[in-house]
């Protein structure tokens, strides 16, 4: 498989901007006396509201000390479809709700399926809420559904459930001056994997807070890979259009 394509899958696997209309958000005064009801209430204010998003997404892949850099157009519409198209449409991906789809033009090849491959790389069951709660710096769990408790550590409120699960553990950092996602962890012991999605910087667009800069790290036993995100030139609210179409004759990739 063409190295940008496996990039890209391993990007929708683990699973921002620079423009005029953005400012970086800066750190404000950090409130650390809520309580974790109040806290899950002050970061579900912060879930940016918008229809459409399309950005130039730059995507950094780092494995093995060894590291490639590309640039792919994104779009996103809200709760129904993620796409990513590389130049001249070579390398096109959809994501949505019932599936994953795929195809990459340099070697003919094509992968169009459930979550089913995602869940069990990652031991969770993954689907495509996660996916956009990753992109957009939403935590990949609701806070309202689950029975988390709070404290505060270097800086940051880190939630967790009163009760983790066996197999693996979640960690929710956020960020005391805007309630929005600092750090998200998912580590399994036993399988000596761990799953941590850093945003490293937000930024206001259009009057929604979004992520600047997204660093993906997934390590399993001794081997670790890291992807660095980066959302360029983005606009929220156009009319956008999603086209997708696995060519005829390509053949389905074996993962």
């Amino acid at each position: 498989m063409h190295k940008l394509s496996s990039t890209i899958l391993i990007l929708l696997t683990l699973l921002l901007f620079n423009c005029k209309s953005a400012n970086t958000i800066g750190k404000g005064e950090a409130d650390y006396n809520l309580s974790t009801k109040q806290l899950i209430k002050a970061n579900a204010k912060q879930v940016a509201v918008f229809k459409t998003l399309q950005a130039r997404l730059k995507i950094t892949y780092t494995d093995n000390g060894k590291s490639q850099t590309h640039s792919v157009n994104f779009r996103a519409k809200k709760d129904e479809a993620l796409w990513i198209n590389a130049t001249f449409s070579v390398i096109r991906a959809l994501v949505t709700p019932e599936k994953v789809s795929f195809y990459n033009k340099l070697d003919n090849t094509y992968f169009d399926g459930d979550y089913k491959y995602l869940s069990s790389l990652l031991g969770t069951e993954f689907d495509f809420q996660k996916v956009q709660n990753l992109l957009l710096g939403e935590t990949i769990y609701n806070l309202k559904d689950g029975d988390f408790k709070a404290s505060v550590d270097d800086g940051a409120y880190v939630v967790q459930p009163k009760n983790q699960r066996e197999l693996f553990e979640i960690f929710f950092l956020l960020n005391p001056s805007n309630f929005k996602v600092k750090s998200q962890q998912i580590s399994q012991p036993k399988e000596l994997r761990h799953l941590q999605i850093d945003y490293i910087a937000y930024q206001d667009v259009e009057k929604q807070i979004l992520p600047e800069l997204i660093k993906v790290i997934a390590v399993e036993a001794n081997e670790e890979m890291q992807i660095a995100l980066e959302f360029k030139n983005v606009t929220l609210n156009e009319d956008l259009r999603f086209p997708f179409k696995i060519p005829s004759g390509f053949k389905p990739i074996e993962l």
